[in-house]
């Protein structure tokens, strides 16, 4: 028996396993992966680990880059509306967002002409409306370009998310006039970055869909670990047996009683393995 037989963990992408933020504001290319990280996560794995990404990336703009992680288990794509294994190139699980969702959302842009939205297909298409300068800096960091849609109305179904991009200040005023609306209740409604506020169906959320991939593998909940910097990931910290996030996380996370590890740009992730590897020694 290795040391992390039946041991699930599962990383956010974007600034915890990879810091990415630089990328997003300046334009500069997303870095690789750590040496240090790497070497961690290979001995994770050959330890009998099961190592996953959770990422808030659709798939179109993640399966460029899961060849560059070492990973040995299906992952959570799109905020948590989907599991999909790149091994097979299948999903797994999916929840999606009803027709009516697309109608709100056009009453959002309706509302607020500064702010866009990127609508993620299941495919591998991601449709934009009003496009932003913060939708342009978000396609240049995903390295995915958008189609764009005169209305929210006009883009094909099955969704997976709606994704509203601008500044804070704006986003907040889009979230209130949602909850103003009654709308909440059907979503999960979280911010994933500065310029980004993400809604998905009720119960897609990245920790509803770690809690279904370990019950694909066999893993106990009291041996489930997550990592994650931002709000899209307290779901999988606080179902995590212990939370870990990197020193750059947002105040949210840090307040909710996890673990801190060094910043995105050093070996957080050889951090939270180090951290693992006392507690199964």
């Amino acid at each position: 028996m290795e040391k992390f037989d039946g041991v699930l963990l599962a990383s956010d992408f974007d600034n915890t396993l990879i810091y990415t933020e630089d990328a997003l504001r300046t334009g500069k290319p997303i870095p690789p992966l750590s040496a240090g990280n790497r070497a961690a996560l290979e001995f994770f794995m050959e330890q009998g680990g099961y190592f996953t990404v959770a990422t808030g990336r659709a798939l179109p703009a993640f399966e460029k880059l899961a060849g560059m992680i070492p990973t040995n288990a299906p992952c959570v794509i799109c905020n948590g509306a989907a599991i999909y294994d790149f091994a097979k190139g299948e999903y797994l699980e999916t929840a999606l967002l009803s027709e009516k969702s697309r109608e709100r959302g056009q009453q959002v842009l309706d509302a607020f002409s500064q702010v866009g939205v990127e609508a993620y297909h299941v495919e591998n298409v991601i449709h934009a409306v009003q496009i932003n300068d913060s939708i342009r800096a978000h396609e240049h960091l995903t390295g995915v370009g958008v189609e764009e849609k005169a209305s929210l109305l006009d883009v094909p179904l099955p969704l997976g998310k709606l994704l509203f991009e601008a500044e804070r200040e704006d986003l907040e005023q889009v979230e209130q006039f949602i909850r103003n609306c009654g709308w909440a209740k059907d979503y999960e409604l979280i911010y994933s970055g500065k310029t980004l506020l993400e809604l998905t169906a009720k119960g897609a959320s990245k920790g509803g869909m770690l809690r279904k991939l370990a019950q694909r593998l066999g893993v106990a909940p009291e041996n489930t670990y997550a990592v994650g910097d931002e709000g899209n990931d307290l779901s999988m910290l606080e179902m995590s047996a212990v939370g870990f996030a990197p020193a750059n996380c947002a105040l949210s996370v840090r307040q909710s009683g996890v673990q801190i590890v060094c910043d995105a740009h050093g070996d957080a992730l050889a951090e939270v393995i180090a951290a693992l590897e006392k507690r199964y020694s």
